[in-house]
């Protein structure tokens, strides 16, 4: 299989040609770490088989795309054709371009020690072991089969970097120069702290949300930094083979019901989940929450879950304010939202975008921008 000239071709894309990232792009065959994956489609999740369609498997591998891999507790590797798990993705190959902004979000230099937390495929693995050098890279992850399966896709391409299968909030093995997590967290684990090595350079998502953070470990054991206005999604952290079941179902029970509160908006009704800023700074004010969105024959309809019970639903035709959203529960979702609209609009921005970060030891995390402060 010629893959070379796809693997140049998705270099040129993803990376400037003085980038020390190109050359890793343009020699890694990320075909060979994604060899089945699941797609989303209308009917549910449906398995692709590289080895079943070459040509296909070349043109999906060397997109700058995401590929799912793990649904569930079912990984591609394992599933048959006839598979359609259920669930949310726990796994996945990254899109290159954002493992590469992730890493150089991290500034590493020649010599420096890295732990690239979230094996998943293996393929970021390989682009940071190409980049510096087998004894340099580290990478974790809470899924044995997943570390073993990159270990052997690894060792195909001649690449030994350490592998460890833990649970990356719990104790972490070493210490290091420079910490990049493919994954969410929140709050920052102290385990993250403990391991960076005074002047090491932190980079991860909090979870839940698009926000990057970048930050510097100071000799007192905390860390400091800002949120990037760069933005990145990945899935949260695990401890196990799947996600709390079904917290999703809840956002079926609220499309029926008669709210305990009916008023209006004046803003209208949109997809938040798409809308990462305001869904990001949702999820700062009210952590837990979760959105569905459907649009059908011109109306929209929008709905709003928490997993205390507090619940809201909005509908509105076209761009029109809704003409009565329902709220429920011990919170009133939608007014919180209306809030952070109204702020957006007053302000002209949001506040989270290019806050200051402060990491204490113990891994709580707190951001600060002007007059504005949330707490992790």
């Amino acid at each position: 299989m010629i893959w070379d000239r796809h693997a140049a071709a998705l270099a040129d894309f993803v990376t400037h040609p003085a980038s020390r990232w190109r050359a890793p792009v343009a020699a890694v065959p990320r075909h060979q770490f994604v060899p089945q994956w699941w797609q989303r489609c209308p009917e549910g999740w449906m398995l692709h088989s590289g080895p079943a369609d070459e040509e296909a498997w070349l043109a999906a591998a060397y997109q700058d795309t995401s590929l799912t891999t793990r649904v569930g507790p079912l990984h591609a590797d394992h599933a048959k054709p006839d598979d359609h798990p259920e669930g949310w993705p726990t796994s996945s190959a990254t899109l290159p371009s954002l493992l590469v902004r992730m890493f150089q979000h991290a500034r590493i230099g020649e010599r420096d020690e890295l732990l690239d937390v979230g094996t998943g495929s293996g393929y970021g693995t390989a682009l940071a072991a190409l980049r510096l050098s087998d004894l340099q890279v580290t990478s974790v992850d809470v899924d044995p089969y997943l570390v073993d399966a990159a270990r052997e896709r690894l060792d195909r391409i001649r690449l030994r970097p350490r592998l460890a299968a833990v649970d990356a909030t719990g104790e972490l093995p070493g210490a290091y120069d420079r910490i990049v997590a493919t994954v969410g967290v929140r709050p920052v684990p102290a385990s993250w702290l403990a391991a960076l090595r005074p002047g090491g350079r932190l980079v991860t998502t909090i979870g839940g949300t698009t926000l990057i953070v970048t930050a510097e470990k100071r000799e007192d054991g905390s860390a400091v930094g800002r949120v990037e206005w760069d933005r990145a999604g990945f899935m949260r952290t695990r401890h196990g083979e799947d996600y709390p079941p079904a917290s999703r179902d809840v956002l079926a029970v609220v499309r029926e019901l008669d709210g305990e509160q009916v008023t209006t908006s004046p803003y209208p009704v949109l997809d938040v989940e798409q809308a990462w800023d305001l869904a990001s700074m949702l999820d700062l004010t009210v952590p837990g929450i979760l959105c569905g969105y459907a649009e059908e024959e011109g109306q929209r309809t929008a709905w709003l879950a928490h997993e205390d019970g507090s619940w809201a639903r909005a509908t509105a035709i076209g761009t029109e304010p809704p003409t009565v959203v329902h709220q429920g529960g011990p919170q009133r979702l939608w007014d919180a939202l209306d809030e952070i609209r109204a702020y957006w609009l007053q302000h002209g921005e949001l506040p989270v975008r290019g806050a200051n970060v402060l990491i204490t030891p113990d891994g709580q995390t707190r951001l600060a921008r002007g007059s504005w402060r949330a707490v992790l």
